[in-house]
């Protein structure tokens, strides 16, 4: 959780690169923000809305030591065995502002997360619930279709980015807690090297040129964040669910996200494998590395 408040607090000076009015003329970009500036800092928590985590607290309370996922409350029932039951949406906390509000695969907005993991909660069991996702960060709003051109153009400065994140989270990690020491050592060779682009509004033909001169500096910052998103459960795929800390906070501002990762899952079984997220970041088949992603 602690990774990603960082990496969401940090999405700044870096940005997605390029001077977005070559693709995001309708969009505002994704800006990386001094740390404690940002209202929405989210925890990866906040998408979980299939696991389960029970913790061993010892407590009197049945309910003190059983945890229950996102839209879910615990209740006793009169043998006193602690069960996870939907929550009523009128329980949860009124937004304190509109930075909270979200929007669901439904094209509704809802006062905030729990607002809305507490109706698709109700809705279990539906093909409606099945089919219900949190879409994105912020009010629903008209998102602009997204053109095959600026497809094309997305993961010039989603990669450009990710080592951008990188090198940021490299200078600021002096208590080890952000990268290990093996992540470390590969991001101080990029940091360390003299070809880097450094940070900065690029043009999209300066990102393309760099990736082809610089391609190995490229590789690892792509496995990283796949190993950043595939946490539950670590099996080298990645759900809709796993995505979402990623897809967002950034649909609003990039609106070629969802087409994007749609269009990463080649095979269309829902799940997008390593080798396919590595494809559509133009990472070559033989540099796919299951060890980059620990």
């Amino acid at each position: 959780h602690h990774m990603w408040i960082q990496l969401l607090v940090i999405v700044g000076h870096y940005g997605l690169s390029a001077p977005l009015s070559l693709s995001l003329s309708l969009s505002p970009r994704l800006c990386l923000v001094e740390v404690g500036a940002n209202p929405v800092q989210i925890e990866t928590g906040e998408f979980d809305e299939a696991i389960e985590v029970v913790e061993d607290v010892v407590a009197e309370n049945p309910c003190l030591n059983h945890h229950c996922k996102k839209g879910k409350v615990c209740e006793v029932d009169e043998s006193n065995t602690p069960m996870c039951v939907c929550q009523d949406p009128s329980t949860c906390p009124a937004a304190v502002g509109e930075f909270e509000h979200v929007c669901g695969t439904d094209n509704k907005t809802y006062d905030s997360s729990c607002h809305f993991f507490a109706t698709k909660c109700t809705l279990e069991g539906t093909k409606k619930g099945h089919k219900l996702h949190l879409d994105y960060i912020g009010s629903c709003k008209f998102i602009e279709p997204c053109m095959d051109t600026e497809l094309n153009e997305f993961p010039l400065r989603m990669r450009d980015w990710l080592k951008n994140v990188l090198v940021t989270l490299y200078e600021r990690d002096e208590d080890n807690n952000l990268l290990t020491e093996k992540q470390k050592l590969r991001v101080k060779k990029i940091y360390e090297n003299e070809k880097r682009l450094q940070a900065g509004d690029h043009s999209l033909d300066l990102l393309a040129h760099d990736f082809e001169k610089n391609y190995n500096m490229y590789i690892f910052p792509v496995h990283w964040q796949f190993g950043q998103l595939d946490q539950h459960p670590v099996d080298g795929y990645l759900t809709h669910t796993e995505l979402a800390p990623l897809r967002a906070p950034l649909i609003p501002m990039e609106h070629c996200t969802t087409r994007f990762f749609e269009q990463c899952d080649a095979d269309n079984d829902k799940y997008i494998a390593l080798e396919e997220w590595a494809t559509c970041f133009g990472i070559k088949d033989q540099d796919v590395d299951k060890d980059l992603v620990l």
